[in-house]
């Protein structure tokens, strides 16, 4: 076993010292990360925002374009009575509109200073499902899948040349079938409605990211 650790380990250093040969900005790059998730601004006027944890990766294909795919776990509570869950799972292209690359008039305290910074615009696609459940029976619950796309602004915060945290903030807008929650005080109980046909909900997604730069699958040279 430890010689599995101290391989797994010696593999992992001699892939940074390869890594810090390339250029990792450019195509190819692959990254790993895990983030936090607030939903809030929902269509449903008595639902709480929710919290949530996933965890993306992410694939660059040039120096201006890169792709995001992610998973992400939320929860929230509608009235004080029902509990919501969402799955999201799904991918987000990320432009980068300036370029980071300094100029030959920019000093070096100018140039880490952009270079520290890399702003971005996303747009994207997502598959949700969500589940609805009494709080006190969890047999007594609803559920839905539904189609979603999404569209926003983000920056990284590059703390290393591989490693960065990103703040995104975007708006997701679903189609599908709409549940509506409803407390009816005179039976005590927790009623689940299904509209007929599909709707649109849309809600704000605020995402905070701990993404790290793992391996160049193309462009080494």
């Amino acid at each position: 076993m430890k010689r599995f650790f101290l391989t797994l380990f010696s593999f992992f250093v001699l892939s940074n010292i390869a890594l810090s040969q390339d250029k990792l900005n450019s195509g190819g790059m692959l990254s790993l990360g895990t983030r936090t998730t607030i939903s809030a601004f929902n269509d449903d006027k008595n639902e709480f925002p929710g919290i949530g944890v996933g965890g993306q990766f992410r694939l660059r294909l040039s120096e201006k374009i890169n792709t995001d795919w992610f998973f992400d776990y939320i929860t929230s509570d509608i009235l004080t009575y029902a509990h919501r869950t969402d799955y999201h799972i799904g991918w987000s292209v990320l432009y980068y509109p300036f370029a980071t690359k300094p100029t030959l008039n920019q000093d070096q305290v100018n140039s880490k200073f952009k270079s520290f910074f890399r702003p971005y615009i996303l747009a994207g696609h997502c598959f949700d499902y969500s589940l609805f459940q009494d709080k006190n029976d969890g047999d007594h619950f609803a559920e839905r899948w539904s189609s979603a796309v999404q569209a926003g602004i983000g920056c990284h915060f590059n703390m290393s040349p591989r490693f960065d945290v990103s703040l995104t903030t975007q708006y997701m807008v679903h189609l599908g079938k709409h549940i509506d929650v409803d407390y009816d005080f005179n039976s005590n109980t927790l009623l689940f409605t299904e509209d007929k046909g599909s709707a649109l909900a849309g809600h704000l997604l605020v995402n905070l990211s701990l993404n790290y730069k793992i391996a160049k699958l193309w462009g080494r040279k």
